[in-house]
Parts: structure tokens; C-alpha cells; sequence
């Protein structure tokens, strides 16, 4: 069992010591299955009422990835060197998918078919008659956490990361095949083994950022 010291020393290890990473080593490579549990952790972010509205496209091949520096020109050392660059989106018709969410709650015994039908009938309303820019709002601050979680659970499988967004936002969504409309730039995370330690930041005080009442 994992004592109370050597969990704090794996949060300051994962969070305190995050650094701005900009030149990865591009012979590490990661696979497939390992992207995927990785992701997968991300994904278990909250979400409001659970609609999970995030999408991923992971540009890890060299033709993808050249193609992507032409679109972050400011970040292309990041982009070129890293093992894959995931690029975070919102699905602005994430309400698709709410029966199959709820569906499958009930399935795996998580929700009650009670609570299913109680949480749909006001849910469905809501979501098909929110204005659009509430639910980017929305969708946003949920892509943000799973952005977080991403970089978090990247750390714990040893790999470092840097969140980028400076690129082309307009340009994105199409160069790589998404519908611009439905599918909402959040921002691009490389990933991969640093070979030069990040530059360290200033952090204001948490005095000076929280106030007690």
C-alpha cells in the first residue's frame, strides 16, 4: 500500500515539478495501446452531467506532424520533436450521444432506471434548447479538465507534455478532416520524453490569488 508520504511525493513529482517543455526526443515513440490507456484516463474527467464533450485527434506520424508545424509555426520545435501531438476539441453536438451514455449507466449498474428516465427528461430540454455560445462556454471548461487530467496521467506513465495554443484555430478543424462548425479548437498537448529540462515559471503567491471568507 502506497503511504501518505510517498503519494505526496508522486503529486509534487507530477504537479509541482511541470515544466514548460519545448524539445523532445524523436526516437521515443508510443504506442498505440499505451495512447489509448492514456487517454483513456484522461476521459475519466468530470463532465457536466456527464456529456463528455471532448474529441482527440492524435497526430503522431511525420507527414501529420509536418503538416500540423505549418499551423503552430511559433511551436514547431514541440510539434516536430515530440512522439505525437494530441489535438483537443469540444463536439458541439455532444447531446448525440446522451442515450448511449445514460443507456450504458444503466447497463453497468452505475444508475437506476429511474434515475435514467428522471435525469433525461430534464436534461434533453436543456441541451436542445440552450443558446450556443452557453454551450461552448460549457463544453469549453469540460475540455478543459479532461486537458488537465490529459497532462496529469501523461506525467504518471513517465512522459512529459507542454499545452500549445498558439496555431492556426480557423485552420484546424479542416486540415484535419473535422467539420469546423461541430468540432471547436481547445488547444494542441505534445507529448514525449523531454531532453532538455523545461524553463521554470513564476507562480503568484496564494495569497495574492486567494481570498478567505
Amino acid at each position: 500500500m502506497i503511504n501518505t508520504v510517498q503519494r505526496t511525493n508522486d503529486f509534487r513529482e507530477i504537479t509541482f515539478g511541470r515544466r514548460s517543455v519545448k524539445l523532445y526526443d524523436p526516437e521515443i515513440k508510443i504506442s498505440r495501446e499505451e495512447m489509448t490507456e492514456i487517454l483513456a484516463g484522461a476521459t475519466r474527467a468530470p463532465s457536466s452531467v456527464n456529456m463528455q464533450p471532448w474529441r482527440f485527434v492524435v497526430i503522431e506520424s511525420q507527414e501529420g506532424k509536418e503538416k500540423l508545424a505549418e499551423l503552430a509555426r511559433f511551436n514547431k520545435t514541440q510539434v516536430l520533436t515530440s512522439s505525437a501531438v494530441i489535438a483537443v476539441f469540444v463536439d458541439m453536438n455532444n447531446a448525440e450521444y446522451m442515450d448511449e451514455i445514460f443507456g450504458k449507466a444503466v447497463e453497468l449498474g452505475y444508475m437506476p432506471q429511474e434515475v435514467k428516465d428522471m435525469q433525461l427528461k430534464a436534461v434533453k430540454p436543456y441541451y436542445a434548447n440552450i443558446p450556443a455560445s452557453d454551450l461552448r462556454d460549457v463544453n469549453f471548461i469540460d475540455a478543459g479538465l479532461v486537458s488537465m487530467q490529459l497532462m496529469l496521467v501523461a506525467r504518471s506513465f513517465g512522459y512529459d507534455t507542454n499545452p500549445i495554443g498558439g496555431y492556426e484555430k480557423d485552420q484546424i478543424a479542416e486540415a484535419l478532416d473535422l467539420d469546423k462548425d461541430r468540432y471547436q479548437p481547445i488547444m494542441l498537448i505534445s507529448i514525449g520524453k523531454a531532453t532538455k529540462e523545461g524553463y521554470p515559471s513564476y507562480r503568484l503567491p496564494v495569497e495574492t490569488v486567494t481570498t478567505w471568507k
